[in-house]
């Protein structure tokens, strides 16, 4: 049985745009009917000083349940040189598991959907263009949340 899946990827460390393109193949491997939105750059939320991010967002459909995706994600993260050092620092490669099926799961690794993609325009505005309908579980049409943020400093590329 498959299950949609709504993924967030980001990166402000290297190519961006290059690692982007690899993690979404990478990615593909264990989500299928993949659909992908364009760049967006956005400036980082908290932490330290750091460069822009480019952020993408893809919808797909998994046989992995929620844990073994996050896993595998996990696992290209790695591949492009992730370092977990500093909360919200710079990295090569972010993936986000931001919804699994429409489904609420809560476990020590994993809550889903996302705690805080109801507040990130760098989520919400390239989910929106690759699924127009989308409904972020708990939080309403994920349009409607768009259209309640400031969005000036997201560029499309």
């Amino acid at each position: 049985m498959t299950h949609q899946v709504v993924i967030a990827l980001g990166s402000n460390l290297g190519d961006s745009a290059a690692i982007l393109v690899e993690a979404i193949a990478e990615i593909a491997q264990s989500v299928t009917a993949l659909r992908a939105s364009s760049f967006y750059q956005t400036h980082p939320v908290g932490g330290p000083s750091q460069p822009d991010y480019l952020n993408a967002v893809i919808v797909g459909e998994t046989e992995l349940a929620p844990e073994e995706l996050l896993a595998a994600m996990q696992v290209i993260e790695n591949r492009h040189g992730r370092v977990r050092t500093e909360r919200w620092g710079a990295r090569t490669l972010d993936i986000d598991l931001i919804d699994y099926a429409s489904a609420h799961w809560e476990s020590a690794a994993l809550t889903l959907p996302h705690p805080r993609a109801h507040e990130r325009a760098f989520v919400l505005l390239p989910w929106s263009e690759v699924d127009p309908d989308a409904i972020l579980i708990g939080h309403g049409a994920v349009n409607s949340l768009i259209s309640t943020m400031d969005i000036s400093g997201v560029v499309r590329r």
